[in-house]
């Protein structure tokens, strides 16, 4: 999970203070002390710590928590509320022209991803009815232009490049095939350098005074910490940004960017890169971010993601299913592979509320494509009999299925445990759903709460 230290750390402390009657002005300190020291340890800027900390402390130790017959419940909605307010409140959209194309430039160091983004973004634009147009104008990178070309072709999006030009004219041509074919946005990749150069600075504010777009975007990789907040208001303070793309966003971050860059520099972050794949670019909501952040799940975005890669029909008669309790291997296999399209298991668990109460064997499953292959080659070599009822695979149709699979019978008894503890999980979602609970969420899903 992303933030996945910072997670633990607070959602432990607001653990201890959930079960109080009732809270002292101690306890509060002392569950702010903890918050700060996991604060700073996962990069989170000095001074946005200190100012989220005090606002916290005014709040929690007055009347609004003092004299609440739930002071616990009431402290980690303070804490919620803040996160969220830390990190911008609300989802910041791009703004798009009302008249011709939409300029969009992304700009950013190398090393943060910024050639991937900027096919991620106009993949994510195509999906949202728009016909963007992607222009090659860092021309000093080798392979920078190549890899623009490649990536764009790969995902179907147009890409306009020529390397005999400057990069101001190779954006002006941009802008101007844009104008010529109806293409809106036009997202300008521009160059990028090892470290904040003075040349880099005066080359893309030369392109900002010729294309005048409508949107700055910095690109950044989350896992650089306070480096990449650093980078965000240098180069704010020398274009002007109109918001930040986090990057790396899946991988070992601690979450200090994402927690302080709009505080800092008051720039809103607009999208985070959650993986390598093309479509591995979503909105930012920083109210969703925190409630995953203090372990309280982030229902909407699990069901956006859930309506974008699910079949309606397979998955109206997967409930069905699971309803008569008639979920087999074959099943089993086949949503695996929906998740697979959903992105990492551990992420979409994290987004159930509770989801860390959600068994171990469960949450260790891994979807990558090595461990999906050899999911398949279990279940391909069980019969029809043995994949609709596991409770007849004694020792010897184990050791006959890990031969005819190439794997070994561990292998086999793990994979049956997993389903065995996701049966039951779905089990316990039917019960939740005849008393109201669930039923909106699970309706139409086959049975899973995404």
């Amino acid at each position: 999970m992303m933030f996945s230290s910072l997670a633990d750390k607070l959602q432990n402390t607001l653990k201890h203070l959930r079960g109080k009657g009732k809270l002292s002005e101690k306890d509060v300190d002392a569950a702010l002390r903890e918050i700060k020291l996991a604060l700073l340890e996962a990069d989170v800027n000095f001074k946005v710590v200190k100012e989220f900390v005090a606002a916290l402390r005014e709040r929690a130790v007055g009347e609004e928590v003092m004299g609440s017959l739930t002071p616990g419940q009431q402290v980690v909605k303070i804490v919620n509320e803040e996160m969220t307010r830390l990190m911008g409140e609300t989802q910041s959209g791009l703004a798009f022209s009302g008249k011709g194309p939409t300029g969009i430039m992304v700009v950013g160091l190398q090393g943060s991803g910024k050639t991937t983004t900027v096919v991620k973004l106009a993949s994510h634009l195509r999906k949202g009815g728009r016909n963007p147009l992607v222009v090659a104008a860092d021309i000093y990178r080798p392979g920078a232009v190549r890899q623009l070309q490649v990536l764009s072709e790969s995902v179907g999006e147009k890409c306009y490049s020529n390397e005999e030009a400057n990069p101001v004219e190779i954006c002006r041509e941009g802008l101007q095939l844009a104008e010529r074919e109806n293409h809106d946005p036009v997202i300008f990749d521009t160059a990028g350098r090892l470290h904040i150069d003075e040349e880099m600075m005066s080359e893309i504010t030369a392109i900002k005074k010729e294309v005048n777009p409508h949107e700055v975007l910095l690109v950044v990789d989350a896992m650089t910490g306070q480096d990449a907040v650093n980078a965000a208001s240098s180069f704010n303070d020398a274009v002007g940004l109109s918001g930040v793309i986090l990057t790396k966003l899946d991988g070992d971050t601690r979450g200090g960017a994402a927690l302080s860059v709009r505080a800092v520099t008051g720039c809103p972050v607009k999208y985070v890169g959650v993986g390598e794949k093309i479509d591995a670019l979503e909105p930012f909501y920083p109210d969703r971010m925190a409630s995953r952040i203090l372990g309280m799940g982030d229902m909407l975005s699990l069901i956006e993601k859930a309506e974008a890669a699910v079949d309606q029909e397979k998955a109206r008669e997967m409930e069905q299913k699971m309803r008569r309790q008639q979920f087999t291997l074959d099943d089993f296999k086949e949503q695996l592979g929906q998740l697979r399209s959903m992105g990492s298991l551990d992420e979409i668990l994290n987004m159930i509320p509770g989801g860390g109460n959600i068994p171990k064997e469960v949450k260790q499953m891994s979807l990558n494509e090595d461990n999906f292959k050899q999911v398949d080659a279990i279940i391909g070599s069980m019969t029809k009999k043995e994949k609709q009822d596991p409770s007849v695979l004694n020792s010897s149709r184990r050791r006959r299925i890990a031969m005819g699979s190439g794997t070994t019978v561990q292998d086999v008894n793990r994979l049956l445990n997993q389903f065995g503890q996701m049966q039951k999980m779905f089990k316990k979602m039917g019960s939740f759903d005849k008393k109201g609970g669930i039923k909106k969420l699970t309706k139409g899903r086959g049975g899973f709460p995404f």
